[in-house]
């Protein structure tokens, strides 16, 4: 018989270590096809230790397991920090990582939940995972499932008027089983997301549709802890969204340092460098 991971009693320091571990599986995958959104990744690390090894509900053995949380990814290029933290909750063996992007492996460079299990959508077009949310969270509250639904989002998708459609239709609902998750990092393809379409005063704008809000620092474990454990428990029949503020490429400081880190280059030699800065950077 398969049993409900259980992950809430991890400590922070355990936590950093597997945030550690999906940045490392980030960079392998990165190196297999010489590319990939890897400076998301090794930014929302963090978020999704927290989020697989603290808040999640799931059976590693048993993807489709009704009583499942859903952790959705919005932001289909960012499969490849999925892909990590699937491998690290063991839903993923890990010697398909030496797959990735390649012909017929179950782990292409954006998103497809066809291909893969625990990929619970497809992501491709900006702004169409929370309005997805919003229809799961309805559906289990219909069916009377006590699962939640989280939503991983990115800050470009503020720019998308679907997804302010959607989170007048969640408040409307009192969607309290809806958790969305906004990774700004402050960076798009054609430069900073607040340049491109600024949506500052962010957090009021979420107050003003009707969501309890939280804003914290994206790469501060204990910050997360802290903040999906009051989106969880928090009393009041209100979505929650919690605001990340994330660091893109954090943990490889020359890359951190790149102008372009959207689809941040990484030469064929960085690769290893960049492996052997987190090495010794390890989380003791």
């Amino acid at each position: 018989m398969t049993t409900q991971a259980t992950t809430a009693t991890l400590s922070n320091m355990s936590l950093a270590r597997r945030a550690w571990e999906i940045r490392r599986k980030a960079v392998r995958m990165g190196e297999v096809q010489g590319q990939g959104y890897v400076g998301q990744a090794l930014g929302i690390a963090d978020v999704l230790s927290v989020s697989y090894f603290h808040a999640l509900a799931y059976r590693p053995d048993e993807p489709e397991w009704e009583g499942r949380d859903r952790f959705l990814l919005s932001i289909g290029h960012y499969a490849i920090a999925l892909y990590s933290a699937l491998i690290e909750a063991g839903i993923l063996p890990e010697q398909e990582l030496e797959t990735y992007g390649t012909d017929d492996s179950r782990l292409p460079m954006s998103g497809m939940a066809a291909y893969t299990p625990g990929m619970e959508i497809t992501g491709g077009s900006l702004g169409q995972g929370l309005g997805i949310g919003v229809g799961m969270a309805l559906g289990l509250k219909a069916k009377k499932n006590p699962a939640f639904v989280y939503n991983l989002m990115s800050d470009g998708e503020l720019g998308e008027g679907s997804t302010w459609e959607a989170a007048m239709s969640a408040a409307h609902h009192k969607l309290d089983n809806l958790v969305c998750i906004v990774d700004f990092n402050d960076q798009q393809a054609d430069g900073k997301s607040t340049d491109m379409l600024c949506s500052e005063p962010l957090a009021d704008k979420w107050a003003s549709f009707g969501w309890h809000v939280q804003r914290v620092d994206g790469n501060d474990i204990a910050a997360l802890v802290a903040a999906f454990d009051v989106a969880r428990n928090l009393k009041g029949a209100k979505p929650r969204v919690i605001i990340c503020d994330t660091i893109m490429c954090k943990g490889v400081p020359f890359l951190e340092e790149r102008e372009i880190t959207h689809f941040v280059r990484v030469e064929a030699d960085e690769w290893q460098k960049a492996l052997a800065v987190l090495d010794a950077n390890r989380p003791e």
